[in-house]
């Protein structure tokens, strides 16, 4: 069974929606991808337009921005420290946006959307 992104067959009476138009596949979706730690491994998958979006699947190096120096490094990722997405994504290793990592350099935080970008980008993150 496809996941399909478009309005739902059901009004919010329980009435019911009368289909105008089959499927398309613009409308399709997709289970998350979870960016786990280890390993690099990218997919490549087809969006709209013939464009290519690459699926980060595991990664183990970020690029670290410290904002003392306003400079840009890569680091290696040691571990992760916590996810406001989910407590349960610290214990599989999983990184979203917002993510606390260790790396190399101390504490950074994801900025981007790992699973939807093909890199994971992060900034220093000042320890109190």
């Amino acid at each position: 069974m496809g996941i399909i992104q478009k309005r739902s067959r059901r009004k919010p009476t329980g009435g019911r929606y009368r289909p105008f138009r089959k499927k398309r596949i613009l409308e399709s979706g997709d289970l998350p991808s979870f960016t786990k730690l280890g390993k690099t491994s990218v997919r490549a998958k087809r969006t709209v337009g013939g464009n290519v979006k690459r699926v980060l699947l595991s990664h183990e190096v970020a690029n670290l921005y410290d904002p003392s120096t306003k400079k840009y490094m890569q680091v290696k990722i040691k571990t992760i420290l916590e996810s406001p997405s989910n407590r349960n994504f610290v214990r599989r290793n999983i990184m979203t946006k917002g993510t606390i990592l260790e790396t190399d350099k101390g504490k950074a935080r994801i900025t981007n959307r790992p699973g939807q970008e093909g890199t994971i980008n992060a900034v220093l993150v000042k320890e109190k």
